[in-house]
């Protein structure tokens, strides 16, 4: 599974930085048909259907990613195509999952001041400002498992950062530095090598892969809870958040 070489590597890089290029075009014209959907209140069945594509449109980005990441896990986990301030915010090569709902509880706070006199005059809102409290009761429990379910994959991924130290990789490290020293051929220890990478690669892959799963199950389990309505309210701050702290964080690498 993780055997391409590091020029397949630079390859995939190449070819992963152009999907994603296309996938902010694609999220910036989702964000505008949400926009205009969050004008009309009144049309649940075209919002539901309007979430589902743009759902679709986040499963296929990362199935793209799995795909890539099939080949160059490492590039994956350290992504070019970001700016060096969303690289150093990612967790395990993307947005944290329980972000997820500090979006949901900030926009939703927002909604209701905008809303507060309104609502003070005995009118009703759909936005996420009107959050109910048997919502509020899913949305804190989906929270907390969340959490729980963060842990472990951190745990793995740490499991796998200490690997590195294990006994057949320190072994392996000075067998290779005395050959080295003596000047001698160390092409009989690359097979080793080369299994001992790929071994790495392959726990980093499978703790990828739980990372994205989190995220897009998240993402499916936060609209479950919201109203059609809700849920597009919400996807336009996801969107927003995403597009516009990528544009912040290029800019600020390009005045560096």
């Amino acid at each position: 599974m993780m055997s391409s070489t590091s020029k397949n590597g630079v390859e995939n890089h190449k070819t992963f930085d152009k999907y994603f290029e296309s996938w902010l075009v694609r999220q910036n014209q989702d964000l505008d048909e949400l926009v205009r959907a969050s004008k009309d209140e009144n049309t649940n069945n075209n919002h539901a259907s309007l979430i589902q594509r743009v759902v679709k449109h986040y499963e296929e980005y990362y199935t793209e990613k799995s795909r890539y990441a099939n080949d160059d896990v490492a590039g994956m986990l350290h992504p070019s195509w970001l700016s060096n301030l969303e690289d150093a915010l990612l967790w395990i090569g993307g947005w944290r999952p329980s972000m997820a709902f500090h979006l949901l509880y900030s926009k939703s706070g927002i909604q209701l001041e905008a809303n507060l006199h309104e609502l003070m005059r005995g009118f009703s809102s759909s936005d996420l400002g009107s959050l109910s409290s048997n919502q509020l009761l899913k949305i804190d429990e989906l929270q907390h498992r969340t959490i729980r379910e963060e842990r472990k994959i951190s745990e793995s991924s740490a499991k796998v950062q200490e690997s590195v130290a294990d006994t057949s990789t320190v072994e392996l490290s000075h067998v290779v530095s005395e050959l080295m020293r003596e000047q001698r051929d160390v092409e009989e220890e690359e097979e080793k090598i080369k299994r001992n990478i790929d071994k790495r690669e392959e726990g980093l892959f499978d703790v990828l892969k739980k990372a994205d799963d989190l995220r897009l199950r998240t993402l499916k389990e936060i609209l479950k809870i919201l109203t059609p309505i809700q849920g597009v309210h919400f996807l336009i701050a996801a969107a927003e958040l995403h597009l516009r702290f990528h544009e912040w964080g290029m800019k600020k690498d390009a005045r560096q």
